[in-house]
């Protein structure tokens, strides 16, 4: 079994993208796809330790169509160029992996949520923001993913509600909370590869949980 499999079908697949391509590679599209997958079931039983829900996970419900949707958005390519791994999906706070030759991470958090989800999360800041701190200042966490995740999205100023000099501002302007890590194709087909999935997985367990407790919280 090797990942660099992945990363061949995946640079050829980027050059030509095309569904004539695909059908002429449709072998190698499912060998690569076949890789990923059997990865994907080491990867949860890896996780079982942490979230038992991983035990009843199949790997095929953890990764997404190879095409792309376009019915919105004709311009987009017929294909994607990742393979990808979420567990639990991306509706709260979560674990995610992506491969592609054009850049390949390890992360997880919520990225840009819904603007109900959003305001729940500056509540829970604004009461004790200096925990989430705590969290992403952890030394195991900042050597991971060198702490909170930058977000281009971020307000200028202060949010409505809030004033600008919140002992918390920086974390309020906010508008998606992830943390990630870029991987190496190097590392990616490692025999390391495993542990380094866990180890990402389990520093994000107090960063996911406040998220979580923040968006399941009713008053």
């Amino acid at each position: 079994m090797s990942n660099k499999k992945i990363y061949d079908f995946l640079r050829d697949l980027t050059a030509n993208n095309s569904k004539e391509w695909m059908d002429e590679n449709r072998k190698r599209y499912h060998e690569a796809k076949d890789i990923w997958l059997e990865q994907i079931a080491q990867i949860l039983k890896r996780l079982e330790k942490y979230d038992e829900r991983m035990a009843s996970i199949k790997p095929k419900d953890t990764i997404m169509r190879i095409n792309n949707n376009r019915r919105f958005q004709p311009n987009l390519p017929v294909y994607k160029d990742n393979f990808g791994f979420s567990p639990v999906g991306m509706s709260e706070p979560s674990f995610y992996i992506h491969i592609s030759p054009s850049g390949s991470f390890i992360g997880g958090g919520l990225y840009r949520p819904d603007k109900e989800t959003l305001k729940k999360i500056r509540e829970a800041i604004d009461y004790d923001g200096e925990k989430l701190l705590e969290i992403t200042q952890q030394s195991s966490f900042t050597s991971y993913y060198g702490g909170i995740g930058e977000d281009q999205e971020m307000l200028k100023t202060s949010p409505r509600g809030y004033s600008e000099d919140n002992k918390n501002i920086e974390l309020l302007r906010r508008k998606s909370f992830t943390a990630i890590r870029n991987i190496t194709p190097k590392e990616v087909a490692s025999k390391d590869f495993l542990d380094l999935v866990e180890e990402g997985y389990k520093e994000l367990i107090p960063f996911n949980a406040y998220l979580k407790q923040a968006v399941e919280f009713t008053t």
